[in-house]
């Protein structure tokens, strides 16, 4: 062995290797050396390796917990929305049953009207026109109850400024209940109209006309002359209706008047 090998010192392994901290304080302290082996490191790296694994699980749970709470409080709310919606239908639905037995008590006091078309002996015939087709001078104005029975007034004339809203009366009657001409006169029009289906117009002359609407048929023809009370028609729901009524206007000098100045509800 030469000289030269026996005095250089031996290089460490790699094993022995590791990292050495310098600590030198500000103003001329005494420094200090911590040294930190191959394996302290390792041990460090693999710290710091499970913390921050560990801190991002910590911060991915509470992220996934906060979206978590919010979709709770979300469905919370729909919920506490949807209870609420059932509690208003429950009260419809209650409401709804008062105003059908409110509505069968009302039908209890009408007489229930006969199937198909009356007795002939119960309609007088219609009569024809005066001759030369002119208006005859019936009278002053109609005076006579439009129908065979007293029915149920559900809507008055209603009016705004000079265009009425409701230019008559609705009278809730059952169908095939029949319809009276409300004074002598002659039919104008007999015919069907999208609001007031089949309807009769009838001109009683001084300017007065009467208007039947949402029949169920008609038993006059335009040109027919007829006598106060005469049946011209069945009541019905033809039109824009919802249920079997009489829509009775009262028009004077082409005007609607408040029929209810002319006739009185028996």
């Amino acid at each position: 062995m030469s000289s030269t090998d026996r005095h250089s010192p031996e290089a460490p392994s790699r094993a022995d290797q590791g990292v050495t901290i310098l600590v030198i304080p500000e103003g001329g302290g005494e420094s200090r050396n911590f040294r930190l082996s191959a394996r302290d490191v390792r041990r460090l790296l693999r710290g710091a390796v499970v913390t921050l694994v560990f801190m991002a699980l910590l911060l991915g749970s509470w992220v996934y917990f906060a979206w978590q709470a919010r979709q709770a409080a979300a469905l919370r709310a729909e919920v506490q929305a949807l209870q609420v919606d059932r509690e208003r239908l429950g009260e419809l639905a209650s409401t709804l049953v008062e105003v059908e037995a409110a509505y069968s008590r009302i039908l209890t006091l009408f007489t229930e009207a006969t199937g198909g078309d009356p007795p002939a002996s119960w309609i007088p015939g219609a009569r024809p026109s005066p001759a030369g087709g002119g208006t005859a001078s019936y009278g002053p104005g109609p005076d006579s109850w439009p129908l065979a029975d007293r029915g149920f007034i559900t809507q008055t004339l209603q009016e705004e400024g000079s265009a009425p809203l409701h230019p008559g009366i609705d009278i809730a009657v059952p169908e095939g209940t029949y319809i009276r001409a409300a004074a002598p006169g002659r039919v104008v029009e007999a015919a069907e109209d999208p609001v007031y289906g089949l309807f009769i117009l009838l001109d009683h002359g001084g300017g007065y006309r009467t208007l039947y609407g949402h029949a169920a048929d008609l038993l006059v023809r335009p040109g027919d002359s007829v006598e106060a009370g005469e049946v011209i028609g069945l009541a019905g729901s033809t039109g824009r209706s919802t249920a079997p009524h009489l829509h009775f206007e009262v028009l004077r000098d082409g005007q609607p008047v408040d029929p209810l100045q002319y006739v009185s509800q028996p």
